[in-house]
């Protein structure tokens, strides 16, 4: 019999977000009448941008006709794309070439296929609370993982230990589940960590659109030396509505290399370049041109509009958080809040304690890490009207 990968039985029985809709499932069963909210999973609610279905027509249309109809495209993403994002990058403050931009399904599929570059004896280093993707892709592959502790203390922004030694940092900022966003100094300072222990840094910036304060970066590659050690991934999903239609991108500058036990140079670009062409097809046509759109100036403007929404939401939840005494993280450059558990609870016992009482769903800090046994997160991706009747739902826990 083929031998399975015993890596496996080292995860949770249940993905996080798989529990959570079981729970919600089971309850709908028992109380059929029951209205629910649902804060929890972030998945959006807005459409699309009109420039970003008409472009996504005009690509279909094209799809029909012989003389414009198109098989299969580069597995890297086509020219027209890679450049749109090499654009905006040079307007959020970093210059990117083009073929160091990998387009793809989305950063979850990305952050978690990157770890086929690295050797299974590296030591990764993950803050805890975390996008448990992080945790469960390492452990299937049985690298040696050392967690750093976010806490209410540091703002749930971890910082270096000198003391300890790394060859891969996640790093996500605006934070899933936190809310919480690295300032530019503590950038410098993750990115001098970085070279000086010749580490890569995987950094998820998948939020970088809700950073609405000019002085904290929206990407790492506005720090000084982060080419040579950061690979940044990015997505549509929450920036444009593409939850739906998946479409992301890696950044994975060719300055990061290395040297192989005999001697011979590695690149890291040229690797996720090889990597990518042997196992995977490439993002649909139709799906790119979707994408394109969004980076033009209307597309920009239909996306700045969803995040200013979603973010009215975030407000919304932070206000109510504010009103109660109840102490949070996130809900500005984010759209997230991350807040402490009323009542001593854990955060499993409140998600069915909100549930029962007040018909809300967020999703237990647990889920994220040990340090998220006491916390709670909310998504402002309901919409307005929704989002207004939950936190007049969550007041009532309080009465």
């Amino acid at each position: 019999m083929a031998r399975f990968n015993e890596r496996f039985l080292d995860l949770k029985e249940s993905y996080l977000f798989s529990e959570v809709a079981k729970r919600v499932s089971t309850f709908k069963e028992k109380n059929p009448d029951r209205d629910v909210i649902r804060l929890g999973i972030g998945d959006v609610t807005l459409p699309l941008g009109g420039s970003v279905v008409q472009a996504m027509h005009r690509a279909a249309d094209e799809m029909g006709k012989a003389e414009t109809f198109r098989g299969y495209g580069p597995e890297q993403g086509y020219d027209f794309l890679r450049e749109a994002i090499a654009r905006h990058y040079k307007e959020i403050g970093a210059d990117i070439d083009a073929d160091e931009i990998f387009v793809s399904d989305g950063a979850k599929s990305d952050t978690g296929n990157i770890t086929d570059l690295f050797s299974a004896d590296n030591t990764v280093l993950i803050p805890d609370p975390v996008y448990p993707v992080y945790v469960d892709t390492n452990t299937m592959n049985g690298r040696n993982i050392v967690f750093i502790n976010g806490t209410a203390e540091n703002d749930f922004l971890p910082m270096p230990d000198r003391s300890v030694r790394a060859d891969i940092i996640y790093l996500c900022s605006p934070n899933n589940p936190t809310g919480a966003c690295y300032n530019r100094q503590q950038l410098e300072e993750w990115v001098d960590y970085a070279l000086a222990n010749d580490a890569v840094i995987l950094f998820d910036s998948a939020y970088e659109s809700f950073i609405s304060d000019k002085e904290l970066p929206r990407t790492i590659y506005s720090i000084e030396g982060a080419k040579k050690c950061a690979v940044e991934f990015c997505s549509l999903s929450k920036t444009a509505g593409f939850t739906g239609t998946r479409c992301g991108y890696t950044i994975v500058p060719k300055a990061i290399k290395s040297v192989s036990p005999d001697g011979r140079e590695m690149s890291l670009n040229k690797m996720w370049n090889r990597r990518q062409t042997t196992k995977f097809n490439g993002v649909p046509y139709v799906v790119q041109r979707a994408a394109e759109a969004v980076f033009s100036p209307e597309g920009q403007r239909e996306s700045k509009a969803m995040t200013a929404v979603y973010l009215e939401n975030a407000h919304i939840i932070a206000d109510t958080m504010n009103e109660l005494g109840v102490r949070y993280t996130g809900g500005i450059n984010s759209p997230y809040i991350w807040f402490e558990c009323p009542f001593g609870m854990d955060s499993w016992t409140f998600f069915d304690h909100m549930l029962e009482k007040a018909g809300v769903v967020g999703t237990p800090g647990a889920g994220f890490g040990k340090n998220g046994d006491k916390w709670f997160r909310l998504t402002a991706f309901n919409n307005k009207e929704n989002t207004i009747e939950a936190m007049k739902c969550f007041r009532k826990l309080f009465d």
